[in-house]
């Protein structure tokens, strides 16, 4: 095909998407034969309407979705590599089994999507609205969770080992049997969290909320809690050899007696911590 013939198969597809009695991408897409799953890869779709979208599949890698529209949209197992997501709306998106390693998701609207099992290593979801999102068993290593907003949100078995939660709202969530090894948590709102037998070996918890939190066998070997507040939390079976509570506020702590502890005794003070 030479240059002419390419410019009048453009010129006709430019008629065909003017002359459409329609304004739904994904439909103007199938009107000049564009393959939505296999044609997108690198793809300029910033600010565009794709609400409600069948994209399982898709391969997005690279692709420019800034401020795009995704509410309701089908990314399940979409490869979304690299993809530049920022500020785009995916309310109640399924993106289950999605590949987003390296994705720049910063102040995208993830509330209540559905990431079950998603690939997030080293994604960026700094200022992200994740409330009430499914993160179950989601791979989230590395990845920028500053200030993200994980209230309600479900991190069951979650992997978020070097994680950088620091200011991120986890109020509410369940993050029972989590990884959050050496993750950074300087700040975090943890208030009511669920974080039974969570992985928090060498975790940084410098300043965070712990009010009310439920920390029933959690591993919080060489844990930095200095300065925590961890009033009403639930510490039955915690282990925190090794954990730097200098400051800690652990009063009306509940069953801080069956916490671990190195070389000491529920009735001394630990590390500066005020016990009950």
């Amino acid at each position: 095909m030479n240059e002419a013939e390419d410019l009048r198969d453009l010129e006709l597809a430019v008629q065909k998407v003017i002359q459409a009695d329609t304004s739904d991408f994904c439909e103007l897409a199938g009107i000049v034969g564009l393959n939505l799953k296999e044609d997108l890869e690198g793809a300029n779709l910033s600010w565009a309407d794709l609400r409600g979208a069948r994209l399982d599949g898709a391969d997005l890698r690279g692709a420019n979705l800034s401020e795009a529209n995704l509410r309701g949209a089908n990314l399940i197992r979409a490869n979304l590599i690299r993809a530049d997501l920022r500020g785009a709306n995916l309310r109640g998106a399924n993106l289950r089994g999605a590949n987003l390693r390296g994705a720049n998701l910063s102040e995208a609207n993830l509330r209540g999507a559905d990431l079950r099992g998603a690939y997030l290593r080293g994604a960026n979801l700094s200022e992200a609205n994740l409330r009430g999102a499914n993160l179950r068993g989601a791979n989230l290593i590395r990845a920028d969770l500053i200030r993200a907003d994980l209230s309600g949100a479900y991190l069951i078995e979650a992997n978020l080992i070097r994680a950088d939660l620091s200011g991120a709202d986890l109020s509410a969530a369940d993050l029972s049997t989590a990884d959050l090894s050496e993750a950074n948590l300087r700040g975090a709102d943890l208030r009511g969290a669920d974080l039974r037998g969570a992985d928090l070996r060498g975790a940084d918890l410098d300043g965070a909320n712990l009010d009310g939190a439920n920390l029933i066998r959690a591993y919080l070997i060489r844990a930095d809690l200095s300065g925590a507040y961890l009033r009403g939390a639930n510490l039955r079976g915690a282990n925190l050899v090794d954990a730097d509570l200098t400051n800690a506020d652990l009063e009306r702590a509940i069953n801080l007696g069956q916490a671990t502890f190195y070389e000491q005794h529920q009735d001394e003070d630990i590390g500066g911590g005020r016990v009950a």
